[in-house]
């Protein structure tokens, strides 16, 4: 007979698989006809933008670019700085373990470097290093039984726990557009290069919709028609909708940026601007903590009870803050007499991670790309890398915590002090997320399949074993803990001792069966 049960609904927003792969993305380029031949390269930048993404069986497929600017010195008699662009398109397929059609991606992109070589002065080889961080999930939802009605004999092992529950997820394109102004005195003759960046981010919730606002920080350096460099910042808001029903302001949301497409374009002379178009792709996952009483195991000192158990792994303890890291270092860079700095590119890199009992520790890297320029308006290039560490503490099993690290250059200041000495103040916004993978034992299909034959009720004498808890014995001996701790005058039932002697008040067998099993085990 089939017992009847409490159940409660969980939507557990599973894990599949996860993978961090650097892509090697190669391609050539011919200079334009309008362009003068290359001398030698300055520097070369670039922006990742992932336009499509597609899950496959057991892998997946990404479609992009990279808008590439590759500063150069052309071989003229003038010897000028020039510049041109390109787009570096990939399709990358990924191996992708348990992945299948209808499961939900969340890629993270960086570009841990970019190079070319000059073939000859017409043809120029650029060679990419994407590194690609794959997140792959897939929504299950799970009943579990947390209660038994009418269970009189039987007896429950519960524990309490908090989960968080998917209340759902979405999507949408957000178009951040803006016209950026120069300088009135500038005459824009090129784009040297572009960076962009997603900062600021932040959340509301109203009306069944999440409000997701950030800032596209764009900066752009450019040459001028009397052979200047100038560059010039902005940020641009990026504001979006996603409807998702149900969602309040005590949700825990986890939003990805992704930026999908790019367009900059400078307008005319007349104009003394630039415009720029960013698309990009904004996903949200909204989660619930739910207060689950979870039924751990169960029996009947009367009945034979048969149920089954399956186990779901799903996430708890989940928590988002931010904080920022104040870095102040020297820096030591040979040959800047006379030189001033025009720009500093900041990437910070996570090397390594590594968990304690009670700390997530993370060794990272700042590599610091800087360009100087001297009198004579000659443009040079260094680099320079500041180690860091960031450390998250007083956490609880922080060996089974799943945490996740969003590092934002907030702000930055390099000051030239003598020739080779460079002081560098940096401001690094973290954002970090982190859950707990947890492992549930979920009761499923209980029923009963008849009564124990049983006819004396009387005492037995326990020798408490190490490693024993009071449910233990109960249900090995086929009695109860209230019996147990009524009959022992037990005041705390989680504490009792090893060696300690424990009258049990148990059901016994008939005499008969009894003697059948001794005949059977003989």
């Amino acid at each position: 007979m089939v017992v009847d049960t409490v159940n409660e609904k969980l939507c557990v927003n599973k894990l599949i698989s996860q993978k961090r792969e650097v892509l090697l993305i190669e391609g050539d380029m011919i200079v334009p006809d309008s362009k003068p031949d290359i001398l030698n390269t300055i520097c070369t930048s670039g922006v990742v933008c992932i336009y499509k993404k597609e899950i496959l069986d057991e892998k997946i497929r990404l479609d992009g670019n990279i808008n590439a600017y590759i500063m150069y010195l052309a071989d003229d008699s003038k010897d000028k700085i020039r510049a041109i662009s390109t787009n570096l398109d990939f399709s990358e397929t990924i191996g992708m373990p348990n992945a299948k059609e209808g499961m939900n991606l969340i890629v993270e992109s960086n570009l841990k470097n970019i190079e070319c070589k000059v073939i000859n002065g017409r043809k120029i080889g650029i060679k990419a290093a994407l590194e690609v961080n794959l997140k792959l999930y897939s929504n299950e939802e799970i009943e579990i039984i947390n209660d038994i009605q009418n269970a009189q004999n039987i007896q429950l092992l519960k524990e309490d726990l908090k989960l968080n529950s998917l209340v759902g997820m979405g999507e949408t394109k957000i178009y951040a557009k803006d016209t950026i102004a120069i300088d009135n005195v500038d005459n824009l003759a090129e784009i040297l290069k572009a960076n962009i960046c997603i900062c600021d981010k932040d959340i509301k919730v109203s009306y069944n919709k999440i409000l997701t606002k950030a800032e596209a920080q764009v900066k752009i350096m450019y040459l001028t028609e009397d052979n200047r460099i100038n560059l010039v910042n902005t940020k641009i808001p990026v504001v979006g909708f996603i409807d998702i029903p149900n969602v309040t302001e005590n949700n825990i949301c986890d939003v990805n940026y992704e930026i999908k497409n790019l367009v900059i374009k400078p307008n005319s002379m007349e104009e003394h601007s630039i415009y720029i178009e960013i698309e990009i792709g904004v996903t949200a996952m909204v989660y619930e903590e739910k207060q689950i009483n979870l039924i751990q195991d169960l029996y009947s000192p009367c009945e034979i009870l048969e149920f089954n158990k399956k186990n779901i792994k799903t996430i708890s303890n989940k928590t988002s803050q931010k904080e920022t890291i104040q870095i102040r270092e020297k820096v030591q860079l040979e040959g800047c007499d006379n030189k001033s700095i025009i720009d500093v590119d900041v990437m910070p890199l996570i090397e390594n991670e590594s968990k304690q009992n009670s700390k997530i520790l993370y060794e990272g890297v700042l590599n610091l790309n800087f360009m100087l320029v001297d009198k004579d308006l000659q443009v040079d290039t260094r680099n320079a890398k500041i180690p860091f560490n960031y450390t998250i503490s007083d956490i609880e099993d922080a060996k089974n915590m799943d945490s996740k690290i969003d590092i934002e250059v907030a702000n930055q200041d390099f000051i030239i002090q003598d020739g080779s000495t460079i002081t560098s103040n940096i401001d690094l916004e973290v954002n970090r997320n982190l859950q707990k993978n947890t492992n549930l034992n979920i009761m499923d299909e209980i029923q009963t399949n008849g009564e124990r034959e049983e006819e004396d009720y009387n005492l037995v004498m326990y020798i408490v074993k190490k490693g024993d808890t009071l449910w233990k014995i109960a249900k090995e001996l086929g009695s109860t803990i209230d019996d147990i701790v009524r009959t022992n005058g037990i005041e705390d039932a989680n504490l009792i001792l090893e060696g300690q002697k424990l009258f049990i008040p148990k059901y016994t067998r008939s005499k008969v069966k009894q003697e059948e099993i001794l005949v059977n085990k003989i």
